[in-house]
Parts: C-alpha cells; sequence; structure tokens
C-alpha cells in the first residue's frame, strides 16, 4: 500500500484498541475494520492502484433509526479486497480502474444524533454524544462481505471473525509513518499485482 486514504490528515490516527479499532468489542457485535476519524467531506483516497469491484449503500435509516445514509466502495488492490465506506459522496464507479491516491469520494456522517436515543446500543450512545465522522475500512483476503445475516453496518454479529477478513491496522500503521506520494485526482492504472501484504486475519 502507497497512500494514506484521508486527504491533509495531519494526524493520521489508528485506533489500535478501543472505540473505532479493528475487532472492537461491541457486547453483542464485533467491529469488522478500522475507524479513520475526520471531518465530514475529507476527501478519500485509494490506498493502491487496482479496480472498483462494487458500489453501494452502507448505512441507511430504514435499516436503523439512527443512521444518515452512507455509500461504500470496495476495491480489489492486487490479492486483496478494501471496503472504503461511511461516505457522503462516492467519486468512481463499478469496473472504473483507478491509480494510487485516486479521489474515491468523502467521509459522510454515519449517525443521526436526533433519533439515538436509550434503545440504541452502548457504544452509539457514546459516539453520538461527539457525533464523530468517519472513514471505515475493511480489509479482505477475498471476496468482501457486504450482505449477510450476521453482518451489519460494519459489525459482525458472531464470536468468531468472518472468513477472509483483515486486521487493516499494521498496514494503516507502516502508512502512519510513510510520507504520502503526490495525489493524482483522475488517474487510471491497472489492477495491481500482489501487493504482499502482512495484514492479519483468520479466525
Amino acid at each position: 500500500m502507497k497512500i494514506w486514504p484521508l486527504k491533509d490528515d495531519r494526524k493520521r490516527a489508528v485506533p489500535r484498541s478501543g472505540p473505532g479499532s479493528f475487532w472492537e468489542d461491541r457486547v453483542d457485535r464485533r467491529h469488522c475494520g478500522v475507524d479513520l476519524y475526520a471531518p465530514c467531506g475529507t476527501v478519500v483516497l485509494a490506498l493502491e492502484k487496482g479496480v472498483v469491484t462494487r458500489v453501494g449503500i452502507a448505512t441507511s435509516p430504514r435499516k436503523n433509526r439512527y443512521w444518515n445514509t452512507t455509500r461504500y466502495v470496495v476495491v480489489r488492490h492486487g490479492t486483496v479486497f478494501v471496503k472504503y465506506a461511511e461516505l457522503g459522496r462516492v467519486d468512481v464507479r463499478k469496473g472504473e480502474n483507478v491509480a494510487p491516491g485516486r479521489e474515491i469520494g468523502e467521509v459522510g456522517l454515519v449517525l443521526n444524533k436526533n433519533k439515538i436515543d436509550s434503545h440504541s446500543p452502548l457504544y452509539i450512545r457514546k459516539l453520538g454524544g461527539r457525533n464523530p465522522s468517519m472513514l471505515h475500512l475493511e480489509f479482505f483476503r477475498e471476496k468482501p462481505i457486504t450482505r449477510h445475516r450476521l453482518y451489519l453496518g460494519g459489525n459482525w454479529f458472531g464470536a468468531k471473525k468472518p472468513e477472509g477478513l483483515l486486521d487493516p491496522t499494521p498496514i494503516l500503521s507502516k502508512l502512519k509513518r510513510k510520507k504520502s506520494a503526490p495525489r493524482r485526482k483522475r488517474g487510471k492504472g491497472p489492477v495491481s499485482g500482489d501487493l504482499r501484504m502482512r495484514a492479519s486475519g483468520g479466525r
């Protein structure tokens, strides 16, 4: 991976435990990715060259009353699929080749704090007080999960990790220390080869 996924993000904070961290224990569910907190409207960039395999709805008030509508983009970066989620805007289409640093979209606002009440999950009530916006990232070895009876809004309602789910933390931590290359707004490129990632996964 070459590019930090948030434009002009000087803090590059990667949660290793607690809120927003990978496989965070949320009592009745587990967090499937890593949340990178950023102001709403922050430009989201492609981590590496690849091809867009899917675009869809990440959260919707039709599924949970305290959600706003946000979107996701799945990009195949070599042998790894990355889901860029909780986007307020999407700037790519399915089948499009993307270069490193290509603008994927913008960070959206996932929570509607006016709809959060005592019946909402505890972690949602805690987040609702700050109402943060974020980029939610999920890494998969193979086809990513977008619909499953145990999956909802970036959370997994099961004790064991879903097959192929990877921990993005090691890769993001390396990128945190790496200086970004110049950004390309509309650049395109072929599908990348093996990224030789060392993210951990499994059950």
